[in-house]
């Protein structure tokens, strides 16, 4: 039986080792067979697993519930891929909502028109960042320079500024939720560069120094809404953020 080795389904797949050597430590995707030259390898079927989990994956299911629906000897294999189908039917459905939104945001932007706060809302959608939080951090940063300093600079955004922070901010969430996933370590250069990331993407409101993101990421894990924010998107993520900023700040 033809088998590949875990470098060559790395290349093959485009994912990397480590993430491989993760799925096989946790049980969700072993390799099955030995090869000539005594390396374990990745059957057809262990790859066809392997898109399966990275396909879930994609539809924002946990680990630990896409090992479970993949080893149930009471799903068949076609059940599996109906289900997991069904899954991607709804998030084009997501997607398509989200590009005619945006299309409607680029007309509003041709026309020269400035869309309200409601409007883009309504265009970008609720984030555990809303109303409610707005006023909370209000009440409690209101009379500080760094609240000042973002007001002023929010002021200032345009609609386009707006779609860039969407997409970065977006674009930062799924790199640390991978990073997470494939077991990136806390002071490590990978980690240290997402860290930087993390606070670049705060000073584009206002200054960030060493303490002030300290406190930041340590109300993450202390704030459970704070905490949804990142724990929705990968179970763990906000501690995750934590140790790598915390990391980052003591090097």
């Amino acid at each position: 039986m033809d088998a590949r080795t875990v470098g060559a389904v790395a290349e093959l797949i485009g994912v990397s080792v480590r993430t491989l050597h993760h799925y096989d430590h946790i049980g969700l995707v072993m390799p099955s067979v030995r090869t000539a030259a005594g390396y374990r390898g990745y059957t057809d079927a262990d790859v066809e697993r392997l898109h399966l989990v990275l396909t879930y994956r994609a539809t924002g299911l946990p680990l630990d519930e896409i090992r479970a629906l993949l080893d149930d000897p009471e799903v068949d294999g076609l059940a599996k891929l109906q289900h997991q189908h069904a899954l991607l039917l709804e998030r084009a459905d997501g997607l398509q909502r989200t590009i005619k939104a945006v299309e409607e945001l680029m007309d509003a932007h041709r026309s020269g028109i400035q869309l309200t706060a409601e409007e883009q809302v309504e265009i970008f959608g609720t984030t555990a960042f809303g109303e409610e939080y707005a006023v909370e951090a209000e009440q409690r940063w209101g009379d500080t320079d760094a609240w000042r300093q973002s007001q002023q600079r929010v002021a200032r955004m345009s609609k386009q500024d707006w779609i860039d922070l969407k997409a970065e901010g977006d674009a930062l969430l799924a790199a640390l939720a991978q990073a997470k996933r494939d077991g990136v370590t806390p002071g490590s250069p990978a980690a240290d560069e997402l860290a930087a990331r993390h606070r670049a993407s705060i000073e584009r409101f206002y200054e960030c120094g060493g303490e002030m993101h300290r406190g930041l990421v340590e109300m993450y894990v202390a704030d459970e809404r704070f905490a949804a924010y990142y724990d929705d998107v990968e179970p763990g993520l906000a501690q995750f953020v934590h140790d790598v900023v915390i990391a980052s700040i003591l090097r």
